[in-house]
C-alpha cells in the first residue's frame, strides 16, 4: 500500500504515536500522545480551578455488586466488561495447562470475581455520595477520572476499548444541575476553539440496546438530556463525539439515594472529555509532528 494510502492509523503506528497490540481497539501510547493527554489534562483543570471541584480518581475497575445495581446491563449489555480470575483445583490446572498447551479454550475454568471494568467514570461515585447522607446546600461538585472499557472493537481509532474519560459531575437541586450543564456547553465552544478544532454541539442519544434501548434512545434525544461536542476524526460525514454533556434528571439519585439538604431527590449532571478522543483530534487536524502544530495550541497544552 502506497505511503499516500496509509490510513490515520497506519500513519499513528509508523511514527509511534500509538503501538498495535494484535487487538482493535487496544493500543499503546507514545511519548507523543501522551504529552498530549497530560497537556490537555492540564488545560482542563485550568478551566475548571475556580469551581473547587472535589476530585476523586477511580481505577479501572468497580465493584461488581454496585456495577449490577447500576442497570447497565440492562441498557449496555453488548458494552460490558467483567474480570475473571481462575479458583481452580490442582486437578483443574492441570486440565487448563493441558488445554493452553493444545490450543483449546483455557477460559473454561475462570470464574467472575468481585470486580468489573469501569463503564463510565461517575459510576463508581454516586455510592460514595450516596454513603456520606444529604448534600449541604450548594450541592455537590466532583473531578473524577478513570481508565474505562467498553466492548466495541473497531478499525476507527477514536473507537477504542480501553481510554481515559475526565468527569465533572454535579449533584444537588434540578436547577443546580441543570445550569451546571449549560454553563459547560458554553465552555466547550471555548476549549474546542482554544486548540483550533472544527466542531459543533449536537443532540445526541446513548447506545441503548435492543428495541425498548431504541425507545429510550428517542426519549432521550426528544427531551434533549444528552449533547456532544463533534470532531471529525474518520469522517466529515459522522464526527466524533469528544464531549458529552449530560442531564440524568434523578435517575441516579433516585437509584443511589442521594438526598438534595432538604430530603429530596437530587439531580445529577455531567460533562465528560474523553480524552484519546480529544488527542487523536489534535493529530488528526494539526499533524502526527507536534512540532508542527500551531503556536497557541502547544502554548495551551504546555508542550
Amino acid at each position: 500500500m502506497c505511503q499516500a494510502c496509509d490510513s490515520f492509523l497506519d500513519r499513528l503506528f509508523a511514527k509511534g504515536v500509538l503501538h498495535e497490540t494484535g487487538v482493535d481497539g487496544l493500543y499503546g501510547r507514545g511519548q507523543a500522545f501522551e504529552a498530549v493527554i497530560e497537556g490537555m489534562d492540564r488545560l482542563i483543570t485550568r478551566i475548571a480551578a475556580n469551581d473547587r471541584a472535589e476530585v476523586i480518581r477511580f481505577p479501572p475497575g468497580m465493584n461488581r455488586a454496585l456495577f449490577e445495581k447500576s442497570g447497565y446491563m440492562k441498557n449496555f449489555p453488548q458494552l460490558a466488561g467483567t474480570v475473571h480470575s481462575f479458583a481452580g483445583s490442582e486437578k483443574d490446572h492441570l486440565a487448563l495447562l493441558d488445554n493452553i498447551h493444545n490450543g483449546g479454550d483455557w477460559t473454561g475454568g475462570q470464574g467472575a470475581t468481585d470486580i468489573v471494568l469501569t463503564p463510565a467514570a461517575c459510576y463508581p461515585l454516586y455510592p460514595i455520595v450516596a454513603r456520606r447522607g444529604p448534600l449541604a446546600a450548594e450541592g455537590g461538585l466532583f473531578d473524577i477520572q478513570s481508565y474505562c472499557f467498553r466492548h466495541e472493537p473497531s478499525k476507527d481509532p477514536a473507537r477504542m476499548q480501553m481510554f481515559r474519560m475526565r468527569e465533572f459531575v454535579r449533584i444537588g437541586l434540578p436547577e443546580q444541575a441543570a445550569s451546571f450543564r449549560e454553563s459547560w456547553l458554553e465552555r466547550a465552544r471555548g476549549f474546542a476553539e482554544t486548540l483550533e478544532l472544527p466542531h459543533h454541539i449536537d443532540v445526541a442519544n446513548d447506545p441503548f440496546f435492543g428495541r425498548a434501548g431504541r425507545m429510550m434512545a428517542s426519549s432521550q434525544r426528544e427531551q434533549a438530556l444528552k449533547f456532544e461536542l463533534l470532531v471529525p476524526i474518520e469522517s466529515t460525514e459522522n464526527p466524533t463525539a469528544c464531549q458529552s454533556f449530560n442531564y440524568h434528571q434523578d435517575h441516579f439519585g433516585a437509584l443511589w439515594g442521594i438526598k438534595t439538604a432538604a430530603g429530596e431527590t437530587a439531580h445529577t449532571a455531567c460533562v465528560g472529555f474523553g480524552m484519546e478522543r480529544l488527542a487523536l483530534a489534535l493529530f488528526k487536524h494539526h499533524g502526527i509532528d507536534t512540532n508542527g502544530w500551531p503556536t497557541s495550541v502547544r502554548a495551551a497544552l504546555s508542550l
